[in-house]
């Protein structure tokens, strides 16, 4: 039973009409006396709750109610509804356990996207707890022996598709068994870890395990997005909408529509484009550049940054109504070296994948150099451990892969993630950052002739990364 608490008899009726229409039961309370006395008599599953009971428009009242509501049932999903929203209330309620805040007037699916989301996340945290409960029951006074991590690792992979996350440490599985429960949910997660820990690839098994799956999963790097250029890529424009705007342009958000959108490293975006942000995740609604008509959208929301966004926060450098939009759940991925037991399983998992590329199937590492690399310092973790082993297979003739063969390539690449050797970098001053970009580019293009998929593999970047690297550098290249 969803529960509103509201003394607007016409909002009531209207959040009662779509909810009803939705498939909920409901109930109706106008003040806090009848709130009460509906919890002691139902089951009551969520409550929708309007901030203001008198005629003070501060939001005391429905912050009161909320603390009042979490005391008594500290589990009980609670969505904040007002009509005099501000940056403070919301955050405020977010802080006291809030699931979410809605603004007057709302948009029905949003609404209706926002108590399923909740729903949902109630349901899964009762019924981890449940499991939990089970597996170390009250009467004993001495914990069961959990499962070998590898079990539970390969009871996860029978429900969920994590075909491309490596690794069966206890960090990680804990981290796996967080996406199972969240994934079918329209939860926003937001991903923190170092650079090179495989945000990315969590953020794709959160889409691809969800009710989403089918539908597009749309990835943009905020870190290279301009200010200038900030609405336009994420909002899309019109034609004529300023100099260059030849064309219409869709934007990021449209192109995610029913699907996901993946927000990496938004630690880097400025004030101005926070607040652009802020407004799509908030209303669900934008408008395109050069258009006076507003778009809805509909999208799950995953977020990454290698940055301390509540450090930001403190700093006023990041708004903190915006991280309490996008850290619903909160995924933190372990370093490298916190998990050094799954870095021979990366080190197969990578060889195995080149053995089809390069078309050498007897390649194979042997156990001496595993247990080296197990003990390497690795500060770009995943992404540098991949680099050295596709960098090892390259240059090495040999199928049998040793400690010298993976020693020669890291003692030249440790200050470098594109790895060049020293001896070959050219005199300080005599070529820019970008012209050896372009030159690294071409050198890969070239290797891999021209294998779009290869390249980006190659040299530690995302496909999209690398068409946009292209099409900025006019480096030819075939569609895959």
């Amino acid at each position: 039973m969803l529960l509103i608490i509201d003394d607007d008899i016409a909002v009531c009726t209207s959040l009662s009409l779509l909810a009803r229409k939705e498939g909920f039961d409901v109930a109706v309370a106008h003040n806090p006396d009848d709130a009460f006395r509906i919890l002691k008599r139902h089951e009551v599953a969520l409550v929708l709750l309007d901030m203001n009971f008198s005629n003070e428009t501060s939001g005391r009242d429905g912050l009161q109610m909320l603390q009042e509501l979490k005391t008594l049932k500290p589990t009980l999903p609670v969505i904040l509804i007002t009509g005099w929203a501000t940056i403070d209330l919301a955050v405020q309620g977010m802080k006291l356990g809030a699931a979410d805040f809605i603004n007057k007037p709302w948009q029905n699916a949003h609404l209706i996207q926002s108590v399923r989301t909740a729903l949902a996340l109630a349901h899964s945290e009762a019924k981890g707890k449940e499991q939990r409960a089970e597996e170390m029951p009250d009467s004993s006074p001495i914990a069961p022996r959990p499962l070998p991590t590898a079990l539970s690792r390969r009871a996860l992979d029978k429900q969920f598709d994590f075909a491309q996350i490596v690794g069966e440490s206890p960090q990680l599985v804990q981290i796996l068994q967080t996406i199972g429960r969240i994934a079918h949910t329209d939860a926003s997660v937001l991903i923190l870890g170092e650079s090179g820990t495989g945000k990315e690839l969590v953020a794709e098994a959160i889409h691809q395990n969800s009710q989403r799956a089918k539908r597009p999963f749309v990835k943009v790097n905020l870190g290279g997005v301009s200010t200038s250029l900030f609405e336009s890529e994420m909002f899309g424009h019109v034609r004529g909408a300023f100099t260059d705007a030849r064309f219409d342009r869709t934007g990021r958000f449209e192109m995610a529509n029913r699907g996901t959108i993946f927000l990496d490293e938004i630690g880097e975006l400025d004030a101005s484009s926070q607040v652009k942000l802020l407004r799509v995740l908030q209303d669900r609604t934008y408008e395109v550049l050069g258009s006076s008509k507003t778009k809805s959208v509909d999208v799950r929301v995953i977020c990454a940054t290698n940055r301390n966004l509540e450090e930001m926060v403190a700093k006023g450098t990041f708004r903190e109504d915006l991280l309490y939009r996008i850290n619903l759940i909160i995924i933190h991925l372990p370093a490298l070296r916190e998990r050094p037991n799954d870095i021979p399983l990366l080190v197969e998992f990578f060889v195995d994948n080149l053995r089809q590329i390069y078309q050498r199937p007897h390649l194979q590492v042997t156990r001496e150099a595993l247990q080296w690399l197990k003990n390497l310092n690795l500060p770009g973790n995943i992404r540098q451990l991949k680099n050295l082993v596709e960098r090892t297979v390259l240059i090495s003739h040999r199928d049998v892969l040793t400690i010298e063969d993976f020693q020669q390539n890291y003692q030249g690449s440790k200050n470098s993630t594109l790895s060049t050797p020293p001896s070959t970098l050219p005199d300080v001053g005599s070529m820019t950052l970008e012209e050896m970009e372009i030159q690294m580019i071409r050198r890969a293009m070239e290797f891999h002739r021209g294998k779009v998929a290869r390249v980006a593999k190659s040299l530690g970047i995302t496909r999209s990364a690398l068409y946009r690297r292209l099409e900025k550098f006019n480096i030819p290249f075939d569609e895959e």
